[in-house]
């Protein structure tokens, strides 16, 4: 009692704060579109209804359109999507959240009439069909083009002849007036008017023969069907009876239900097939975007042994300039001519140049390669982005000398430098010794090439036959192999891992990637030799 007046002055900041309070505990992070003409609703759920076992409508007509007519069986859910439809614009426009998924737009209407329910009025001596007449007639005098009208049943409670005419006319004038309609209905008369005037649509309401149960799904673009028929043969009446009810119907009203029925059959399938599609289009995403990591990191590599083998380069200056220097000093004090101290400047001059390049990342298309190699060819290897000499020829690959290695490469990776053959070639066919190089030679070996195939061979032979193969691809200086062991039971593949595991001539090594062969490959990367 002490505070009471307190309490009563601050009543209407309180029920402003709980109304705020409910928005909030309402509102959830979606996005959505409020325009003049747009109406499109992505999985909407009634707010009020358990979220957990409504089912979710679409409501996404084509643009134009201005009247949806919703057919359907009884209690098939027609006028709970009205509602659902009705309650999220007034909620969009109240400021709230709606319960529908991002991506959804609506426009924004200047009022929402809606005559749902039955008006029967026992006090009012007022019927069914005259309760509906009243609401519509109080709603046709204020509406206009931003208005938004609901009808349920429109018609119903009366003669269904009359009634359909009196539907018919009355959504004739709605589209005069430009307003947005959705009504729901029964009458097939309304089925063929929204199929043949423009700016409606028809939408129905699955329902499932098999089980004699709605699916409560919402389709654009089909006419419901009343299904009468297979739910009365479906509950066991005679078919005698059945047979003598479809004698009474117009064969081409049996013959449109067939063909719906058939259409949405195919639009059913449609639809999964669309999915399946889509669940693929997936896939392959994520598929491209590991096969682009795994580029990537073979490219890194790539440029990493380029870094190191540049780096080597760089040292080889070094140890060629202190040479110099002391060839310098040694000739001076002997007094001997300076032409062999200005020969290896040259050549020193060219090794610099060669190890200055930048390492750059590897081009997508090589050009080049015209008319036949030659042995002794200058050429460069466009997957290692490196110069070398071909020193033996196969017929899709051919063998290259880079330095001090010696690697097998494909044709079509070579890139000619010229039409001349190296001049080590030429000092070798004229008979001529070719001249030492000032550099440290480290023993070479012939490349094994860059794979080894174990298919086939027991556990036994065929870690002999990698343990051969891994010291030449060790000597030829080789940075990394692919050893072929194929799936199988696996035990091959994990005998080959057991044995690269420590090995000395083994940096690493992991599967090879989806265009590698997957599990069954194992890439191993190499020690510098």
């Amino acid at each position: 009692e002490k505070y009471a007046d307190e309490l009563h002055a601050s009543e209407p900041l309180i029920h402003e704060l709980k109304v705020e309070s409910s928005r909030l505990k309402h509102s959830k992070s979606s996005t959505f579109n409020m325009q003049f003409s747009t109406l499109k609703l992505l999985q909407a759920r009634h707010p009020l209804l358990d979220s957990e076992t409504v089912v979710p409508i679409d409501v996404d007509p084509r643009e134009g359109t201005r009247a949806i007519v919703i057919t359907g069986p009884n209690t098939g859910g027609k006028t709970v999507s009205l509602k659902t439809v009705g309650l999220l614009v007034v909620m969009a426009q109240s400021g709230l959240h709606i319960s529908a998924q991002s991506g959804s737009e609506l426009p924004f209407f200047k009022s929402v009439y809606a005559d749902i329910g039955d008006e029967q009025s026992i006090e009012q001596s007022l019927s069914t069909f005259s309760g509906h007449i009243t609401n519509i007639i109080r709603i046709l005098k204020v509406i206009d083009h931003r208005s938004l009208v609901v009808f349920d049943e429109l018609g119903s409670g009366t003669d269904p002849q009359e009634g359909a005419a009196i539907a018919r006319a009355i959504l004739s004038h709605l589209l005069e007036t430009g307003c947005m309609t959705l009504v729901a209905t029964h009458y097939p008369e309304l089925k063929s008017f929204a199929h043949s005037t423009e700016g409606v649509v028809n939408a129905s309401l699955e329902f499932d023969i098999k089980t004699l149960r709605p699916t409560y799904k919402l389709t654009i673009g089909l006419p419901g069907r009343s299904n009468a028929l297979a739910i009365a043969q479906k509950l066991g009446l005679p078919q005698a009876i059945i047979e003598s009810a479809k004698a009474e119907i117009n064969p081409l009203d049996l013959r449109a239900d067939k063909l719906l029925d058939d259409i949405r059959k195919e639009r059913n399938r449609t639809s999964r097939e669309r999915e399946k599609l889509e669940k693929q289009r997936t896939r392959l995403e994520a598929q491209n975007a590991d096969l682009e990591k795994r580029l990537e990191k073979i490219e890194d590599e790539r440029r990493e042994t380029l870094a190191k083998a540049r780096a080597e380069g760089e040292l080889e200056v070094a140890i060629l300039k202190r040479n110099l220097d002391s060839l310098k000093a040694q000739l001076k004090k002997a007094g001997q001519p300076l032409q062999a101290i200005k020969a290896i400047e040259d050549k020193m001059e060219k090794v610099e140049e060669k190890v200055e390049q930048p390492v750059e990342r590897q081009m997508s298309k090589v050009e080049g390669q015209t008319g036949t190699l030659k042995l002794g060819e200058k050429v460069t290897v466009s997957t290692l982005n490196a110069e070398g000499v071909v020193t033996a020829l196969g017929e899709s690959d051919a063998e290259v000398q880079i330095g001090t290695i010696r690697v097998r490469a494909k044709l079509s990776d070579l890139i000619r430098r010229g039409g001349e053959a190296s001049s080590e070639s030429k000092k070798v066919e004229s008979g001529k010794k070719p001249a030492p190089a000032s550099t440290v030679n480290r023993p070479s070996s012939a490349s094994p090439g860059m794979e080894v195939d174990l298919r086939g061979l027991m556990s036994e032979d065929a870690l002999d036959k990698m343990e051969r193969y891994l010291e030449q691809a060790y000597l030829a200086g080789l940075p990394w192999v692919r050893i072929i062991h194929g799936k199988g039971t696996g035990k091959l593949r994990q005998a080959v891992r057991d044995a690269l595991r420590g090995h000395a001539y083994v940096k690493s090594f992991e599967e090879g990637g989806h265009t590698e062969g997957g599990e069954g490959v194992t890439v191993a990367k190499l020690n510098a030799s």
